[in-house]
């Protein structure tokens, strides 16, 4: 180690002293599914049944849960929170050579979505204190890139409709809703909500997901609650007929009959299976204690890196939210230092990554329409995310 390098190794020491069980095994994984509960007593009660494919009251059930649980009127059940992301879009009303705003620090699935329908996203930055779209870089951009005819928001530049507007709640903060709600209103463009990562995220008490015209979660395998793969569509009362068409259009558009296969519409077979959903309803009676567990490491974490002597900053929710701190971030001083902790950490045992690849500098988006994106180049050279499984 060169005299410039700095050595991380009190930190990899406190990583592996909040997960003992994990660094006793000689690996810290960076999040890891816990099952702790009912989920082998569901999945052979679903075995007993044969309902194992998409038909099945797990299904049903998982479903009723999630929408008491968010607050929602309505869930609908999907394959991943990708199909689910691009349902949601579709319901939106979004179409071919559209365009849609959202942020380039996120998942590549937030822009795979929009792709899939034939449209092209427009990036623009997010802010600092949510890693999530900016309402004030949204808004600049909209003032001069866009007007409004006819009710509809279209681009000066390019002629297109731009029908919606994603934002992403990055690593389950969330973003500034009331903000984004008020502009989407302002400019007639759709809020749709991927709030893949923000199961157990409230922003002024109201879960995420149930702001917009629809809100996605993803229950994928490194999520804090997991059915192995799937997603979930959130709906508020208003949109009702909404989730009645997204179960329709998941389950191939086939119209209810006892023996007739007849179909009405290009459908889509995004319908999770029951066996899915029954460690989904077994997953989701853990999930407060999850989250808190999850809360309480956030808490350590905190308090270990506050005025940490290396320059290291822990990544704290935002005001007026309470978040899930599904994966915990670090920002590093500059770039060189968070090569240099992913490297030490990595060859300890210890997992840590950096944020994704900003979508903009990805070859399929290489030519879309961007923002200035100043900050979410900042972060993207600074942030680390750490170990966040919850404790055994």
């Amino acid at each position: 180690m060169t005299q410039n390098k700095v050595d991380y190794q009190p930190v990899i020491d406190q990583i592996k002293k909040t997960y003992p069980d994990y660094a006793a095994g000689g690996f810290v994984p960076l999040h890891a599914a816990t099952f702790s509960g009912n989920e082998k007593k569901y999945l052979d009660e679903c075995i007993d049944t044969t309902f194992v494919s998409s038909v099945g009251e797990f299904v049903n059930r998982f479903e009723r849960d999630i929408a008491a649980y968010t607050g929602a009127a309505k869930a609908v059940v999907c394959v991943s929170g990708t199909n689910g992301l691009h349902m949601a879009l579709m319901l939106a009303g979004v179409e071919r050579g559209d365009e849609v705003i959202t942020q380039p620090l996120t998942f590549i699935a937030t822009a795979n979505a929009i792709s899939y329908c034939g449209a092209y996203p427009v990036f623009v930055d997010v802010d600092r204190d949510t890693m999530g779209l900016s309402p004030s870089k949204m808004a600049a951009w909209l003032a001069e890139h866009a007007e409004v005819r006819d009710g509809q928001c279209c681009n000066k530049g390019t002629g297109r409709r731009i029908k919606a507007c994603v934002p992403m709640h990055t690593f389950g903060h969330p973003v500034h809703l009331d903000e984004l709600v008020a502009l989407c209103r302002e400019w007639h463009i759709e809020l749709v909500e991927d709030a893949a990562e923000s199961l157990g995220s409230f922003y002024k008490g109201r879960h995420t997901g149930t702001f917009g015209r629809v809100g996605v979660l993803s229950f994928n395998g490194n999520k804090t609650i997991t059915t192995g793969g799937g997603g979930m569509l959130l709906f508020n009362a208003e949109n009702i007929g909404l989730a009645e068409r997204a179960k329709h259009l998941t389950t191939q558009a086939k119209v209810p009959h006892r023996w007739e296969f007849v179909h009405d519409a290009v459908g889509y077979n995004y319908r999770m299976p029951n066996i899915n959903a029954a460690l989904g309803c077994a997953q989701l009676e853990c999930l407060p204690g999850y989250v808190e567990s999850k809360r309480q490491v956030a808490e350590e974490y905190r308090a270990y890196f506050n005025n940490h002597p290396s320059g290291i900053e822990f990544f704290s929710e935002p005001a007026d939210t309470r978040s899930n701190y599904w994966l915990n971030a670090v920002i590093l001083p500059d770039h060189e230092a968070q090569i240099e902790f992913l490297t030490q950490t990595n060859d300890s045992g210890v997992m840590t990554r950096p944020i994704w690849e900003l979508m903009n500098r990805l070859p399929m988006f290489a030519d879309a329409e961007c923002g200035d994106l100043s900050t979410a180049e900042w972060l993207a050279d600074r942030v680390v995310n750490i170990p966040s499984s919850v404790r055994l």
